[in-house]
């Protein structure tokens, strides 16, 4: 499950991944990346960028309810997405979940909104972070509780760290992931005790993919590392080789609780 530099810690058709996972991950990937640059990317008005989020999400109902629909304006990402949810009965509520959070991220910038505590920002995480865990747990037949929970926990936790590292670059478009009167010290050590108490999922995880999620949980982990030692609101904490060969290491001693 490596990370990518253009949606964080999204497995793409990885090395570890199994050849027959790869065009369902590609195509949840090509979906999450395509509404994600609508909220984020160019210098459309937000309306322009709400109407284009609700285009996406009608058509891929439209399309769910008959599957001989094509889209007109996104059948490049629907259609192969379509493809996949017939093929391994991809919830598609987790999908619209995750437009839900871009729908939010456009929402919270234009009106230069804060959350008002953490609680307000984990229920953002549960849709803009939580659906890719448990859509890669259905992918590998992964259903129970304890796992789906680890899962919640670990990205969560990865994208509170994404907040986090991401400081200085998020200030300057307007997103402030910094609940009201939190202390940034606290959210990373809450953030740190999270990966922790998700970090389990890597046993429960089969074969390559397990040993992959060991490294994202380490990548995640050595991130707050940097960050905790370094002002993260003047520039973003970089990985370097010798952590890389840290990560491995720790990865190589990871054990099941108990």
């Amino acid at each position: 499950m490596s990370s990518v530099s253009h949606y964080e810690n999204f497995p793409v058709a990885s090395l570890l991944c199994p050849p027959h996972l790869r065009a369902p991950i590609v195509a949840i990937y090509h979906f999450a990346r395509t509404a994600d640059d609508i909220a984020d990317e160019g210098d459309a008005p937000a309306t322009s960028r709400l109407h284009s989020l609700q285009s996406l999400r009608a058509d891929l109902l439209t399309q769910t309810r008959d599957p001989a629909f094509v889209s007109a304006h996104w059948s490049q990402v629907l259609s192969p997405l379509q493809q996949q949810i017939q093929a391994f009965a991809l919830p598609v509520d987790l999908l619209l979940a995750l437009l839900d959070a871009f729908e939010q991220d456009v929402v919270y910038t234009r009106d230069q909104r804060r959350y008002a505590d953490r609680a307000e920002l984990l229920a953002y995480c549960e849709r803009s972070a939580n659906p890719i865990g448990r859509l890669l747990l259905h992918l590998y037949g992964i259903t129970s509780p304890q796992a789906l929970a680890h899962s919640d926990a670990v990205c969560t936790a990865l994208q509170l760290i994404n907040f986090w590292q991401d400081i200085s670059v998020d200030l300057p478009r307007g997103r402030d992931y910094l609940p009201v009167n939190a202390n940034l010290a606290d959210e990373i050590a809450f953030a740190r005790r999270l990966m922790q108490q998700g970090a389990a999922l890597v046993h429960q995880v089969p074969g390559r993919a397990g040993w992959e999620l060991r490294l994202v949980v380490q990548g995640g982990l050595r991130v707050l590392d940097k960050i905790e030692r370094m002002d993260s609101t003047r520039q973003r904490p970089r990985l370097y080789v010798a952590d890389i060969a840290l990560m491995l290491w720790r990865s190589l001693r990871m054990r099941p609780p108990g």
